[in-house]
C-alpha cells in the first residue's frame, strides 16, 4: 500500500476544503488516513484507495499517518494553507534562477518564507521508468539551493499572496515548454469539437502506416541528435550571441525540433493530461494559474474553443465546475524579422473571450511585458504580481476590481465623425507613460486608419481625419508594439477590438466574475 507520489514530506494541504488523499495498494485492505485529529478509512478496490478527510483551518507542523495492516506511512511537517496549481508552457515553466532578478531573490529565501513547491515530473510516456522517476520526487522548502528551478512566476505569486494572507502557500509545477493547450486534454475533449479535432487529425496523419514502436524508435533517435546539435547551439550562441537562427543552423546543423510525432513526443495531444496532469488530479486546489498560448498562434481561430475546453476539463477531473482559473494574456511579442501576422492578437482575444464568459476566470493583462525578439521575457515579477491581483480580487475577495483589474473594453458607440469606447476598471482615468499610439478607427470599407484619442474617466472618445464616418475601433491589434496607456491602477489597456464583440460578450465582466461565495 502507498500514496500517490504527490504526498510526501513538508506537502501543503488546501485549508477549508474537503482534503483528497488517495494512492494504490492490494484489494479488500483497508486504509486508514490520519491528519490532525480528523480520520477516514476505505478499502481497496482495483487496486486503488481514496479518503476525504474534513476541511481544516490554516496549520503547522502537522503529521499524517496512512495505515493499512501492518503497513503505515507517515508524513510530517505539513502545513495546511493555500495550494494553486501553475500549468501552461515555458513561460510559467521559466525558472527563477534564470530571471531578471532572480539571483536576489534566491538569496532571500528561507524555508519559513511560506512557500513550498513540488514539481510533477516532466515524462513523456508511461514506460518502464515512469514510476522510479514519479516516486522520486516530493515536496521542497524554499532555499536558494533547492528552489533554483521553481517557477519565477509562481514564486512571485506565491510569496505576495503568503504575505497578504498569512499563510504558507505551496505550488504544483505542471508545465512544460513548447506544448499546445490540446497536449493537457483528454481525447474526449478534442474529439467533440470540430475546432479541436484538427489537432488528434494531425497526429492521426503523422502516425500512418507506423506502430507505436517504430515511432518511439524515431523519437529515440531524434532526441540523441537533438541533445548533441543543443550544446554546440548553446556554446556557439556564448560565444556569439548575434548569432541569428538561421546563421547558426548552417553552422551546427539544423534543429530537428519538435521532433518526429508519436506516443513519445511531448507535443503530442492528450500526452502530458496522462503523464503529469492526472498524476496530481484530483489534490486539493485553492485553483489554477496558466500561461499558456504561444504554441497555438498557428490556430487562433480555434483557441478560444481549446481553451474554454480545457477549463472545462479540469475543473471536471477535479470535481468542481466553479474552480478558479487565473489565465496570463499573451504580452506583445514579435520575431525581430518576421512580419505581423496579427496571431498573437487573436490568442489574446481569445483569451479575452473566455474570461468573459465563464464564471471564476481571472485575466492578467501583460501587453506592457513583452519584448522583442524574446519570447522569454527574464521579468517574472509583474507576472506574479498581476496574478495575485486577480487572485486577491477574485478569490479572496481582499481588494476590488478597480485595485486589481486592468481598464477593459465594455462597449461603444459612433457620433458623427468621433468614436467613443466605454471601459471598465478605469474610474480614475489613465496614466500615459508616452505618445499614446495603437488606437485605429475605420469605416464601412473596413479600412483601419490610425486614431487620436481623447481620454476620460472610463472612456476613450477617438477621431481619424481619413474616417468621417467611423463604424469599428481596435487597439493594440499587433503582434509587438510598445505600450503607454495604463489605468490609475497602474495596469495597462487591454487590448481590443469593436467589429468582433458581441452584446453577450460585452457584458458586464465585473458581474460574471464577481467573488463566489463558494471560493
Amino acid at each position: 500500500m502507498r500514496a500517490a507520489a504527490i504526498f510526501s514530506d513538508r506537502m501543503v494541504l488546501q485549508r477549508e476544503k474537503p482534503i483528497a488523499v488517495w494512492g494504490d495498494g492490494r484489494d479488500g485492505k483497508r486504509v486508514t488516513v490520519t491528519l490532525g485529529g480528523q480520520s477516514d478509512s476505505c478499502i481497496i478496490r482495483d487496486g486503488k484507495w481514496s479518503v476525504t478527510l474534513p476541511p481544516m483551518p490554516a496549520a503547522e507542523g502537522l503529521t499524517m499517518t496512512i495505515r493499512s495492516g501492518a503497513v503505515c506511512i507517515t508524513f510530517r511537517e505539513i502545513a495546511v494553507g493555500e495550494v494553486w496549481l501553475c500549468g501552461g508552457q515555458s513561460n510559467m515553466e521559466f525558472e527563477i534562477k534564470d530571471e531578471k532578478r532572480g539571483a536576489e531573490l534566491l538569496r532571500s529565501l528561507t524555508p519559513d518564507c511560506g512557500v513550498r513547491f513540488y514539481y510533477t515530473p516532466k515524462q513523456r510516456i508511461i514506460d518502464g521508468s515512469f514510476d522510479a522517476v514519479e516516486r522520486n520526487t516530493g515536496w521542497g522548502y524554499a532555499d536558494p539551493q533547492g528552489s533554483r528551478a521553481w517557477s519565477a512566476v509562481g514564486l512571485y505569486f506565491a510569496l505576495e499572496i503568503a504575505k497578504k494572507l498569512g499563510v504558507t502557500v505551496g505550488l504544483i509545477g505542471c508545465n512544460w515548454g513548447g506544448t499546445s493547450a490540446s497536449v493537457w486534454v483528454s481525447r474526449d475533449v478534442l474529439e467533440q469539437n470540430a475546432a479541436t479535432r484538427p489537432y488528434l487529425d494531425d497526429y492521426d496523419k503523422a502516425m500512418e502506416g507506423k506502430t507505436d514502436e517504430q515511432a518511439i524508435a524515431e523519437f529515440d533517435e531524434y532526441i540523441a541528435y537533438q541533445d548533441v546539435w543543443w550544446v554546440r547551439y548553446s556554446e556557439l550562441m556564448q560565444e556569439h550571441p548575434e548569432t541569428t537562427w538561421e546563421d547558426a543552423q548552417k553552422i551546427v546543423g539544423e534543429s530537428r525540433y519538435p521532433g518526429p510525432m508519436g506516443p513519445k513526443n511531448e507535443c503530442r495531444p492528450c500526452g502530458s493530461y496522462e503523464t503529469m496532469l492526472r498524476r496530481v488530479c484530483p489534490y486539493t486546489l485553492r485553483g489554477f494559474l496558466y500561461y499558456q498560448g504561444e504554441s497555438d498562434d498557428h490556430r487562433p481561430d480555434a483557441y478560444e474553443t481549446l481553451l474554454t475546453a480545457l477549463i472545462d476539463c479540469w475543473r471536471r477531473d477535479w470535481g468542481d465546475p466553479e474552480l478558479p482559473f487565473l489565465n496570463v494574456q499573451l504580452p506583445m511579442f514579435r520575431y525581430a524579422h518576421d512580419p505581423d501576422y496579427k496571431h498573437w492578437c487573436r490568442i489574446r482575444e481569445a483569451q479575452d473571450r473566455v474570461y468573459r464568459k465563464m464564471k471564476n476566470t481571472g485575466l492578467a493583462v501583460l501587453t506592457d511585458c513583452g519584448e522583442l525578439d524574446n519570447i522569454h521575457p527574464t521579468d517574472k515579477a509583474p507576472v506574479g504580481h498581476r496574478l495575485a491581483l486577480q487572485a486577491l480580487y477574485h478569490v479572496y475577495r481582499r481588494l476590488s476590481a478597480e485595485e486589481a483589474c486592468a481598464p477593459m473594453y465594455r462597449s461603444s458607440y459612433a457620433s458623427g465623425s468621433s468614436f467613443t469606447v466605454l471601459l471598465q476598471n478605469a474610474h480614475g482615468g489613465f496614466r500615459l507613460t508616452g505618445e499614446p499610439a495603437g488606437f485605429e478607427l475605420a469605416g464601412t470599407d473596413g479600412v483601419f486608419y490610425p486614431a487620436v484619442p481623447v481620454f476620460g474617466k472610463n472612456r476613450i472618445t477617438l477621431t481619424a481625419p481619413e474616417v468621417q464616418e467611423p463604424m469599428y475601433a481596435r487597439y493594440a491589434w499587433t503582434n509587438y508594439a510598445e505600450v503607454s496607456v495604463f489605468g490609475m491602477n497602474g495596469l495597462p489597456l487591454a487590448p481590443f477590438r469593436t467589429d468582433c464583440f458581441t452584446e453577450e460578450q460585452t457584458a458586464d465582466t465585473e458581474k460574471k466574475n464577481a467573488p463566489s461565495a463558494s471560493m
